[in-house]
């Protein structure tokens, strides 16, 4: 208080000074010269004063302010979490193929059709199959009506037992032959072992095919599941039914899942651990497609959170600096904190409250006590 009474009487001083100057005579020269003077002096004063305040005041320390940024403290929802990278799978994503070989006569669909299970997707060629099954149909008839007139005869005592039989067992092989020949013909059909879309065709009409060959690619896209590997030091936080978070970048889209299995067993190699997550069906995901996974294992729904960077480490403690008025003046205040987890560039803390106002810029160097300026009113 003392310093400011003397800075004033001495800017008082030396403005009337300058005034009484400038209203003097008309050299500029001179004027110059006499300004000089008068500023010579005045510091001179102010040196002068400065000494005398230190030795009346020993102890006392001038405290010049530094601007700083702040925001205000709240308590917000916060999870801990794993992540890691994932892959999208489909549980109906199977490769067809044919069940006999031969020549494929005819392509019954394209690509990106919609087919049920159990739909023909492509016939190979069967001729030799439906000519052996009409001579066997022929055959069956006569070999049926033999068998009826041979049991009407047996039922009635007329005739041996043995021609009935021999009746009855004819039918009865030619009945097995057919059944054969229909399954044989049937296997020269490929059909669609579930219901999707057929996302490749590899089959062509007139081309040579054999059992193993791909032929079609059927996809369901409504049953689709997340499968990712995790480092064995998470085998403790990964449960069945954790939140699981799953980023596609491709599609600037985030989806919520569960954790539907977790494996037991340690990769030896990798020293992972699988675990999948079901998804649900949508139009934009593919298989193989990749994602990035955050599988929450702690969740809190009302966290006290600070950027991470203005946590800093001073003397092996962390500490935050807390803008707090001090009468008509602001000064820091040094918060040593616990930082309880950092996730996505957060630190939950223990130490500071809700509602107190974090110094976000200009923490660097501040001292407990020392004057701020707030240059935002956030």
């Amino acid at each position: 208080m003392k310093t400011n009474i003397y800075l004033n009487v001495i800017g008082v001083i030396a403005l009337a000074g300058m005034l009484a100057s400038c209203g003097g005579g008309s050299d500029k020269n001179a004027k110059l010269a006499e300004l000089k003077k008068q500023q010579t002096e005045i510091a001179t004063q102010i040196q002068k004063l400065e000494k005398e305040i230190a030795k009346e005041n020993p102890g006392q320390k001038v405290l010049k302010s530094k601007e700083v940024m702040v925001k205000p403290i709240v308590a917000r929802p916060f999870n801990h979490y794993i992540q890691t990278q994932g892959i999208i799978e489909s549980e109906e994503n199977v490769q067809v193929s044919a069940k006999s070989a031969g020549i494929v006569t005819q392509v019954f669909v394209r690509e990106g059709e919609q087919v049920t299970k159990g739909q023909i997707l492509a016939q190979i060629d069967n001729s030799l199959a439906v000519r052996g099954i009409d001579e066997i149909k022929a055959s069956l008839e006569l070999a049926n009506t033999v068998y009826n007139r041979q049991k009407n005869l047996w039922d009635q005592k007329i005739g041996t037992e043995v021609q009935y039989l021999q009746a009855k067992n004819n039918k009865e092989g030619l009945e097995r032959r057919l059944a054969s020949l229909n399954e044989q013909n049937e296997m020269t059909r490929i059909k669609a072992p579930i219901t999707g879309v057929v996302d490749a065709i590899d089959a062509k009409a007139g081309q040579n095919i054999a059992p193993g060959m791909p032929a079609f690619r059927v996809v369901n896209n409504s049953d689709l599941r997340l499968k990712a590997d995790v480092s064995e030091a998470y085998v403790s936080n990964i449960k069945k039914g954790n939140k699981v978070i799953v980023t596609i970048p491709d599609l600037h889209k985030d989806i919520e899942a569960k954790v539907t299995f977790v494996a037991r067993n340690i990769n030896q190699l990798s020293r992972t651990f699988a675990m999948e997550a079901d998804l649900p069906s949508s139009a934009d995901l593919r298989p193989n497609m990749s994602a990035v996974i955050k599988v929450v294992y702690e969740s809190y729904p009302s966290a006290i959170t600070v950027p991470v960077n203005t946590v800093q480490d001073i003397s092996g403690e962390k500490v935050v600096y807390i803008a707090v008025a001090k009468g008509d003046q602001t000064v820091a205040s040094k918060r040593v904190v616990e930082v309880l987890g950092v996730f996505d560039e957060l630190a939950q803390v223990k130490g500071v409250e809700a509602g107190e106002t974090l110094i976000t810029t200009g923490f660097q160097g501040l001292s407990d006590g020392q004057l701020i300026k707030v240059a935002n009113k956030k």
